[in-house]
């Protein structure tokens, strides 16, 4: 270990940025992003992306909410209720949340494990922009949807599409074929930002950096990778079955001429469930590395870690189907689906276990990315434990499609998924900009998420309880409906604000926030070794690491990490 020093990158910046650049023309700007094969420029086109969706998911919350606020609201009609509830469920799984998730592992997988870019540079490009062109087919909807020569309108048969709404007598015009081939674009471009990242982990590791000693951050992303090839295949087939129903006259899922519904539910579960673990996996990625950093602790408990991701990707693929206790699968199928909804607990509570272990007896330091981490440690334990309540047949029989599945179903979304996408924005965003965000408005955007989000969907459940049906464009006026829906409604206005306050604070960081430096948290891998931003080839020389927190055994030469490992 002589050399060790030596073969680990300087804390001080490798690649000195020129005091001043050059100006350059708006055009040559636009070009250099749009033709760019840079893996750091393709993962904030990403994140840009995703975020633009938000927005625009947010809003058709927003107008849900509204018309839902009081009993027989007129505030849009049913048919703009219904474009607004599948816009909104499509939007948000497919057009903000894969495509964030791809976006941090794009910027973040190569310098972790001290790559120069990802194995596939020019796919990694095809992959974004073809999912991007899924997006904005979809919202072409709104123009051209009725045909070139009919109104615009948007899909209306639910993000889930369950036959026989997707029928050409159901559904006419071509709004419905804007959102079947606006999901198999993103699911081509989710296939191949899975194969880049599969490859750049299995191939480009630093010199050193043996799967033990990866951090978990890329481990997990190994993990959901792999979880979207089985996944997402499955919904491209029911896409194509889908278009050749409406379209080759063939009758997959047409029940008068001998197709079954209950085929597309198969279908669209095998990837609908999986998909929430696809999406919580980055968070528990960015948790694995926001805790030890602000708690000065090691992750406890690594190789537990690591084993408890693969579980959890194996468990998952297989507890789809208790989406279906209602159809009629009958008494042997129901009982596996429940076995194993319930088994995924396990791995998962090995999880919150370890980070509370980590946190315990830790220098815990709650700057704005660890109080969005502790907020989603509670948050996403509810949002476990409700999920375990609905993985019981029985109990799913009697909330089967109440508001109670909306509540758990965003409070794993929002409560779980988003906050732990806040703390990451807020933790690497001084490593992407070369500044920091304003702790005081972090501190704002937090309470108000948590004052709104637990307005929400704390009280979405009892009206559940109580009986209101999910989907439902109006209600009439039941005791215990109208004040909570009103409760609900002021909550989503709050988390509207936080979220506004949010935007705020990333458009002004990155022209008045503090200069950051390389390595502000005082972090310990690859990523904070570099400048900020990084330079465009991220390091000037290929790292050669010795344990899992490579920069801690440079500032601690006295106490490495290799002694415990």
């Amino acid at each position: 270990m002589a050399d060790f020093v030596t073969s680990l990158p300087s804390l001080e910046a490798i690649d000195a940025t020129p005091a001043q650049k050059p100006r350059r023309l708006m055009t040559e700007i636009l070009y250099d992003w749009v033709t760019t094969v840079d893996h750091k420029k393709i993962g904030l086109m990403y994140i840009g992306y995703a975020l633009l969706f938000m927005v625009a998911g947010g809003i058709e919350a927003l107008i849900m909410r509204i018309q839902l606020a009081v009993p027989h609201n007129t505030f849009v009609s049913p048919e703009v209720f219904n474009r607004m509830f599948t816009m909104h469920g499509t939007t948000m799984v497919f057009f903000m949340g894969m495509p964030i998730l791809f976006g941090f592992g794009n910027y973040l997988i190569p310098l972790m494990i001290g790559a120069r870019d990802m194995a596939f540079p020019r796919l990694n490009a095809f992959s974004f922009w073809i999912s991007a062109l899924g997006g904005l087919l979809l919202y072409y909807s709104f123009i051209g949807g009725s045909g070139l020569y009919g109104a615009g309108t948007a899909p209306d048969v639910g993000w889930f599409a369950y036959a026989p709404l997707t029928a050409k007598a159901f559904s006419p015009g071509h709004s419905t074929d804007y959102w079947t081939i606006s999901i198999l674009l993103s699911g081509i471009g989710s296939i191949g930002t899975a194969l880049n990242i599969v490859a750049t982990i299995i191939s480009m590791r630093c010199p050193g950096m043996k799967l033990s000693r990866m951090p978990l951050l890329p481990w997990l992303y190994l993990v959901l990778s792999n979880m979207v090839f089985i996944t997402v295949s499955p919904l491209t087939a029911a896409q194509i079955m889908l278009m050749f129903d409406r379209y080759l006259g063939s009758h997959f899922f047409d029940t008068q001429a001998g197709g079954s519904a209950v085929l597309w539910i198969h279908f669209f579960w095998i990837f609908g469930h999986p998909e929430v673990y696809i999406l919580v996996m980055p968070a528990f990625a960015f948790m694995n590395e926001i805790i030890p950093v602000f708690s000065r602790k090691a992750i406890f408990g690594y190789p537990a870690m690591v084993a408890a991701s693969v579980g959890i990707g194996f468990v998952s693929m297989s507890v789809w189907a208790h989406h279906m206790f209602t159809v009629g699968m009958g008494a042997g199928a129901n009982v596996f689906f429940v076995l194993s909804s319930m088994v995924v607990a396990i791995p998962t509570g090995i999880k919150i276990f370890n980070w509370l272990a980590t946190i315990w007896g830790g220098k815990v330091r709650f700057a704005t990315p660890m109080m969005f981490s502790v907020g989603f440690l509670f948050q996403f334990l509810i949002a476990g434990l409700t999920g375990v309540m609905l993985a019981a047949a029985p109990f799913d029989w009697q909330l089967h499609n109440s508001y109670f599945v909306v509540a758990h179903f965003h409070y794993v979304l929002v409560g779980g998924i988003l906050f732990a996408f806040f703390a990451a924005f807020y933790y690497w965003y001084p490593k992407v900009t070369g500044r920091m965000m304003s702790e005081r408005l972090g501190k704002w955007h937090f309470w108000l998420m948590v004052i709104g989000f637990h307005m929400t969907f704390d009280f979405m459940h009892i009206p559940g309880i109580l009986g209101m049906p999910r989907r439902v464009y109006t209600y009439e006026p039941r005791p215990g409906w109208e004040a909570l829906n009103l409760i609900v409604s002021i909550g989503a206005l709050f988390q509207a604000v936080a979220i506004l306050l949010f935007v705020i604070n990333l458009i002004r960081s990155n022209y008045k926030g503090e200069i950051a430096g390389n390595d502000p948290w005082d972090a310990w891998t690859l990523e904070w070794s570099v400048t900020s931003p990084p330079p465009v080839y991220n390091f000037a020389t290929t790292p050669v690491v010795y344990s899992r927190r490579p920069l801690w055994d440079i500032k601690h030469p006295e106490d490495p990490d290799w002694n415990y490992e």
